[in-house]
């Protein structure tokens, strides 16, 4: 049995003196009586080997596809779990994109996408957490449980995965779209952000039904909106065309050529024929593209909108397959997707207890 303990130096700033802590202490411990002697110190998921080898020479407990809020929340749990785990994270969390929300709990003068994932990482990497940059391709059957494939060619090997893989939205084609979001002109959420917005000349871009029902939720906030099309023909059924007609919704069904902006503000948009259409923000409805492309072949349950399903625990149809965050049916709001990782994460947790025969 060998232990090994790590210390942190806390800076006090009153005195100019600081003092060492012990941070963190873990005993390898081959055999369960070590661990029943020492239950508080104990960590045998963490052991001398897996503090120093490669993740893709271990067999992990979790490896965690996704780094948005719902894989850093269940990254969270489980270190607190003290469970041998990865997070594979491509970098592409549609969290980076908010400019600033005032919707989320505890942040009352609200809190940048990038902000929250980096205090998100912080407090993961706090208690061990691993992250690392990568893109997971293919997560197969195997070994007793997962095999986890990387666009680079890495392998890893876990007991469980949890899928917190995101959607991509797809995104309107406007010039300088980046730089449009990023100032609050451009929007995605009105469950998140139409508060802010109330009062606007709002224009909302998609077509079909999807941009219906987007326009008739934003009238909570204005009663000046306008259906952009960017070029699609509007495509309704007739009881949709009386709903919008009666909700006083008007259709511009051609392309926008440029967006003119002016004091941090949307003046007008340009269309091909020359018409000038002044809004002061826009929303996106275009919908979204769920990324369930690296667990599809296992053959899992899909639902009506392409999202996985999912039970009470979070887990899909295959054993040991878990997924949480907007891959999953349901409200698409960090706070659902933080609750859903919990969720998982604990769940995760107890069915391993369970396989060791520990609970």
């Amino acid at each position: 049995m060998a232990v090994q303990c790590v210390w942190q130096f806390n800076p006090v700033k009153t005195g100019g003196r600081g003092e060492w802590t012990l941070w963190r202490c873990s005993i390898w411990a081959r055999n369960r009586r070590a661990r029943r002697l020492f239950p508080n110190v104990v960590n045998d998921r963490w052991n001398a080997r897996a503090m120093t080898a490669a993740p893709e020479e271990q067999r992990l407990d979790t490896l965690i596809v996704g780094g948005g809020p719902a894989g850093l929340t269940a990254a969270i749990y489980l270190a607190r779990y003290r469970r041998r785990f990865l997070v594979v994270d491509s970098g592409a969390s549609r969290a980076s994109w908010i400019p600033l929300s005032h919707n989320h709990a505890g942040f009352p003068d609200g809190v940048t996408g990038d902000e929250l994932l980096a205090r998100m990482r912080a407090q993961a990497e706090r208690y061990g957490a691993r992250i690392v940059p990568g893109t997971v391709t293919a997560v197969e059957r195997g070994g007793g449980g997962y095999r986890v494939r990387t666009e680079d060619g890495r392998l890893f090997h876990a007991r469980t995965v949890l899928a917190a893989t995101g959607v991509i939205d797809r995104e309107p084609e406007l010039p300088n779209l980046y730089q449009a979001v990023q100032r609050g002109l451009v929007r995605h959420c009105p469950i998140c952000d139409g508060f802010e917005v109330t009062g606007h000349r709002i224009g909302v871009i998609g077509h079909g039904t999807g941009a219906l029902g987007e326009a008739l939720f934003l009238r909570t906030y204005s009663r000046d909106i306008t259906v952009l099309t960017l070029g699609v023909p509007m495509t309704l059924e007739e009881a949709e065309e009386r709903r919008m007609a009666e909700a006083g919704l008007r259709a511009v069904e051609e392309p926008v050529v440029e967006i003119h902006t002016e004091g941090g503000r949307i003046a007008a948009l340009t269309t091909a024929s020359g018409e000038r259409l002044t809004f002061d923000t826009l929303y996106s409805a275009l919908g979204c593209h769920p990324r369930v492309e690296p667990v599809k072949g296992l053959g899992v349950r899909i639902g009506p909108d392409g999202r996985l399903v999912t039970d009470m625990h979070q887990q899909t149809g295959i054993e040991g397959l878990y997924a949480a965050g907007d891959i999953v049916e349901g409200l698409n709001q960090i706070s659902v997707a933080m609750g859903q990782a919990a969720v998982a994460a604990t769940a995760i947790h107890r069915r391993l207890l369970t396989e060791d025969g520990e609970l």
